[in-house]
């Protein structure tokens, strides 16, 4: 274990590990199923952005405590806010906490991983897409739950699942708010592995170790890439492609990986 962890205080609704180069940020409601409030989703933006900015952090995974990834809105949280005159609009709700974690998560140009045991519903499912990779256990399952409530998918579901598991899936979910258990959910493109549930941690925590001795540096442009991939058209695109590898090229993980291939050896990566 490296210098920041935050494991003191059991209670905390968030808990934060780190491991040679991996920080985990770990989801700690499980009474209620990790279901989001306010303090979990202050915390979770908080440290977001913190792992974005911090050069020791090369690859972030996102887990949780008990039975359940994240059961969605904490309604009893916000029922009575709605129920007074003036009380919370959802609108601004999603503005103020749900948008900015996706984005730190989208736009972190690092490796983020979604380790996910049990339910993943409502905005714990767009929470676990929103992430670069997803590693899910048996016993995981997904389910845009928002029109169960008369509600839309939020926190990015709209931009991201499509993109995973195509249109005409996507709104069958959306449409129906039925569950998708882990085996579906790796023959459509949803997860990139199922495991089994005693088995989670240990392999969420091998990829995320491997991913955070790489070139760090490449990995974010090319999440860059990716993203920007979605919204323009070939020509752009090849010619960002063409700007990043400029970059790329003059880094120091790339003169590392060529003159390591010359050698005859591992690369020792440094992730810029």
């Amino acid at each position: 274990m490296d210098e920041r962890v935050d494991m003191s205080d059991s209670n905390a609704v968030l808990l934060v590990e780190n491991e040679c180069g991996v920080r985990t940020l770990r989801m700690n409601r499980p009474d209620v199923l990790n279901a989001f409030d306010h303090d979990l989703l202050g915390a979770m933006v908080k440290e977001a952005k913190l792992a974005a900015r911090d050069d020791t952090v090369r690859c972030l995974v996102i887990a949780a405590n008990g039975r359940a990834f994240c059961s969605g809105q904490d309604l009893e949280s916000v029922k009575d806010s709605m129920n007074e005159p003036g009380g919370m609009e959802l609108g601004q709700h999603i503005r103020k906490l749900y948008n900015p974690l996706i984005l730190s998560l989208r736009t972190m140009e690092k490796p983020v991983i979604a380790s996910v045991n049990g339910v993943a519903a409502g905005a714990g499912c767009s929470l676990a897409i929103a992430c670069d990779l997803r590693i899910a256990a048996t016993s995981a399952s997904f389910i845009e739950v928002f029109i169960n409530v008369g509600l839309v998918p939020d926190s990015g579901s709209t931009f991201t699942l499509p993109r995973l598991i195509g249109m005409g899936r996507a709104m069958e979910m959306a449409f129906t708010g039925r569950k998708v258990r882990s085996d579906e959910a790796l023959n459509i493109g949803l997860v990139n592995q199922v495991v089994p549930d005693e088995e989670l941690s240990v392999v969420t925590r091998a990829l995320a170790g491997r991913l955070a001795t790489m070139p760090t540096k490449g990995i974010g442009l090319t999440k860059r890439a990716f993203n920007r991939g979605w919204t323009v058209d070939l020509a752009d695109q090849l010619e960002y492609e063409a700007a990043l590898q400029t970059t790329a090229g003059q880094s120091h993980d790339h003169k590392e990986g060529v003159q390591a291939f010359l050698e005859k050896r591992k690369p020792e990566f440094k992730g810029c």
